[in-house]
């Protein structure tokens, strides 16, 4: 069964960077297609960025494009989303996600973890 735990968040100030990590204690999410996802208070959960299962392609939201990057490590069963030149609407709740097939829509997503705060100061 898969077992998502992110970590990672914080505090940090505008223009900052910031390393997300999504493990795996379940080990079995090596074939999922995997995303991130955030939520900012009042708002509605968004699509940040997705990496297919063999990791040959990646999809970014047209708001952290150029600055965000989601990775892969399969040996340490963990995808990383790395937050370079962070901006003060970044701030948000940070989760990952997993399933079959490749989407931007959370809904199509079945295995979710707790999420991680990720606060970004002007």
């Amino acid at each position: 069964q898969v077992q998502l735990v992110e970590s990672g968040g914080g505090l940090v100030e505008a223009g900052g960077s910031l390393r997300l990590s999504c493990a795996d204690s379940g080990r079995t999410f090596s074939s999922y297609d995997m995303a991130w996802f955030r939520q900012a208070p009042g708002k509605e959960r968004e699509f940040v960025a997705l990496l297919t299962w063999t990791g040959s392609s990646t999809v970014y939201a047209d708001s952290v494009k150029g600055r965000f990057t989601i990775s892969r490590d399969r040996g340490k069963n963990t995808v990383t989303l790395q937050m370079n030149s962070l901006k003060p609407e970044d701030t948000a709740v940070y989760y990952c996600a997993a399933r079959y097939g490749n989407s931007r829509s959370p809904s199509d997503y079945y295995y979710w973890g707790q999420g991680t705060q990720v606060t970004v100061s002007s």
